[in-house]
């Protein structure tokens, strides 16, 4: 009962948080939208938050002053202060706010409950719950991330194409994601309901992956927001056939939800000014090819009870750019 009136009162919350939307670009990528037409009945069979918690990003320099400084150049960002307690209350709220703008958008929603006990879901087993995956992001990055369901949702399942793992410990997952999309498409077929699959990913790094340069190194700010590329919405429908909605641009929030520090230590600094200066030399003296990098280490705590309202205004943003697609392909 306190998860759900701590999620309750989140929800409440969602409407006060300042916001702002990334960029200029298409905010997402719409495939097999003619396969949403007529569907009006859905279940949400799969709603997975994801959170970031560590990611190193690296870009090789290409040549000039900057080479000369330097080879390649590596953030290396941690999360801390988020405990389970928070992410599921976040879990919690995004799904309540999902479920009610569906609702809201003129869609029935068929009950967790009818869905995870058909017998096209008996054989069918969870994953472990919160996932951990170690996530492979945009070309020179790679990250570690921790995906929770809400408590409503009996089972945590993927479908393929919601993550992109990095490894070998990503296969089994792999496997289960397409056990668990032929799982529910025969729901879908025997019931005559859409299910949904929802996926969101909240980044607490502003960085520009794999990472922009200013003269002096990288540049790493902090901030919330729901990661492009990364989240999704996928409408399995009576037909069997998919629809898939893909953020494209980043789903952001503004506000004092975490401090930024860097944690490079006082050796790791002294080395990469020692690195430096040689490669500056190296640069005068014609010797191009020595390249030493820069490495910088950057510490993000949450704040909490900020941090929770923030990733679920992140979430509650993406849910409305979601629904809204969804609802005009209807």
């Amino acid at each position: 009962m306190k998860k759900l009136l701590s999620a309750v009162a989140l929800v409440a919350m969602l409407a006060q948080s300042p916001v702002v939307y990334a960029g200029d670009k298409e905010p997402v990528k719409i495939s097999g939208p003619a396969n949403a037409k007529g569907v009006t009945t859905v279940a949400v069979g799969a709603f997975n938050v994801g959170f970031i918690f560590e990611s190193v990003d690296q870009t090789k320099a290409s040549g000039g002053l900057m080479g000369a400084f330097g080879g390649t150049t590596k953030a290396k960002s941690e999360l801390v202060g988020v405990t389970p307690e928070m992410m599921q209350k976040i879990a919690d709220a995004a799904y309540a706010d999902f479920v009610s703008q569906l609702g809201a958008s003129g869609y029935t929603v068929v009950p967790a409950g009818d869905l995870f006990g058909h017998a096209a879901l008996a054989k069918t087993k969870s994953l472990e719950t919160p996932l951990d995956i170690n996530i492979a992001l945009e070309k020179g990055s790679k990250g570690k991330a921790t995906y929770f369901k809400p408590s409503e949702l009996a089972s945590q399942f993927m479908l393929p194409g919601d993550f992109t793992g990095s490894g070998m410990s990503s296969i089994g997952i792999n496997m289960s994601a397409g056990q668990a999309s032929m799982a529910l498409t025969n729901y879908a077929k025997q019931s005559g309901v859409g299910v949904i699959d929802v996926v969101y990913l909240i980044d607490f790094s502003d960085q520009k992956r794999p990472g922009f340069f200013s003269f002096g190194g990288l540049q790493v700010n902090s901030g919330l927001s729901v990661a492009a590329d990364y989240s999704r919405m996928t409408l399995i429908a009576p037909s069997g056939k998919q629809t898939v909605v893909t953020v494209k641009a980043p789903v952001g929030v503004e506000g004092d939800f975490i401090e930024k520090n860097d944690a490079s230590s006082g050796t790791d600094k002294a080395l990469q000014s020692t690195a430096n200066v040689a490669g500056g030399l190296a640069a005068v003296a014609g010797l191009g090819g020595l390249r030493f990098g820069k490495t910088r280490k950057f510490a993000f705590t949450a704040k909490p009870g900020a941090y929770e309202e923030g990733a679920a205004k992140a979430a509650s943003l993406a849910s409305e750019m979601m629904v809204a697609r969804l609802g005009a392909m209807r």
